[in-house]
C-alpha cells in the first residue's frame, strides 16, 4: 500500500491559471490510482467517470468545465489538468522531484537552471509540492522528449495543473 503521505495534493487555485491556458477548451480532471504498487495520475472526462484520452479532443472540455467538476468533486478527483495538443502553440516542461516541498528550495542545479531560463511563460508547483510545470510556447521535436528528471511535450499528453505559481 502508498503511504498517505506520498498521495497528498495541493489543492487547484484556479485564479493563477493564465488566461490563455484557461481559454482552450483542453481540461481534464484527474484522479491518483495505484498501479503496480506507484500511483499514477489518471485523466477523466470532468464531470463523468469516464477515462479521458491525451490523444482524442472528445473527451476534454472547457477549463470552466473541468473546475466545476473538481469543485463540486461529482464525480471525486483530484484535480484538473490540461492537454496539449498539435492545435495549440505550446509546450510542457516537467521537472520531477526537484522542490523541497517544506522549504520550497529547488533543489536541482538544472531545474533551476530552467527556471530561470523562462522569459515570457507560466511556472507553477506541481500538485505533489516536489515537482515543477513550466508552460511556454514553442516546439519539441516529434512532439516529446524525456532525459533524467525533465520530460518536454508539445502534444498527446496532459499536465496536472496546480495554479501554485512559482
Amino acid at each position: 500500500m502508498i503511504d498517505a503521505i506520498t498521495t497528498a495534493t495541493f489543492p487547484v487555485l484556479a485564479e493563477n491559471i493564465p488566461e490563455d491556458l484557461r481559454r482552450r477548451p483542453q481540461w481534464v480532471s484527474w484522479r491518483l490510482e495505484e498501479r503496480n504498487e506507484k500511483l499514477t495520475k489518471v485523466p477523466f472526462t470532468p464531470g463523468t467517470a469516464r477515462r479521458a484520452s491525451s490523444t482524442d479532443l472528445t473527451s476534454w472540455r472547457p477549463f470552466e468545465k473541468a473546475l466545476a467538476a473538481y469543485e463540486a468533486q461529482e464525480p471525486p478527483c483530484d484535480g484538473i489538468g490540461f492537454v496539449f495538443c498539435s492545435g495549440d502553440p505550446y509546450v510542457g516542461i516537467d521537472i520531477d522531484d526537484c522542490r523541497d516541498p517544506e522549504s520550497g528550495e529547488i533543489t536541482d542545479e538544472k531545474a533551476q537552471e530552467i527556471i530561470d531560463s523562462v522569459r515570457e511563460g507560466y511556472v507553477e508547483i506541481s500538485p505533489s509540492g516536489t515537482g515543477i510545470h513550466v508552460i511556454v510556447e514553442g516546439t519539441v521535436r516529434r512532439g516529446g522528449m524525456r532525459r533524467d528528471k525533465v520530460e518536454m511535450y508539445a502534444r498527446d499528453r496532459f499536465f496536472t495543473i496546480s495554479g501554485r505559481r512559482l
